[in-house]
């Protein structure tokens, strides 16, 4: 089954580490893609622009309608996925747990429909 791992993180949380921790934590995800491709669960995965180049997109009264950023406002931000395929939700699950992100973050794990 496919799972979506959504990264929730500070958007400028990466900008206060010291160019030491940048490089630690660019190496735990490089680790962590690879534990992913190695095991073939790894179907995609991508890391987002800010969050000032969003946009989001309405259709009312059959117009559409263009907003500047995200609909809400929070502390954290997506800031990149993973799209796996793993045997359960229990497999998932330890997947996100082993993503950088949950350490600094959040990892949001949704079945695909499918």
């Amino acid at each position: 089954m496919q799972y979506l791992l959504m990264l929730y993180v500070e958007e400028a949380g990466w900008g206060r580490l010291t160019p030491g921790e940048q490089e630690a934590a660019m190496g735990a995800y490089g680790a962590y893609n690879q534990a992913l491709a190695d095991s073939g669960a790894m179907l995609a995965s991508g890391r987002l622009q800010p969050v000032a180049s969003a946009h989001t997109v309405r259709v009312k009264d059959g117009r559409r309608q263009v907003l500047d950023g995200p609909f809400a406002e929070t502390k954290e931000v997506v800031g990149g996925y993973y799209l796996i395929e793993a045997a359960d939700e229990a497999a998932a699950l330890d997947w996100a747990a082993r993503c950088p992100a949950a350490g600094h973050g959040a990892v949001e794990v949704r079945p695909v429909w499918g």
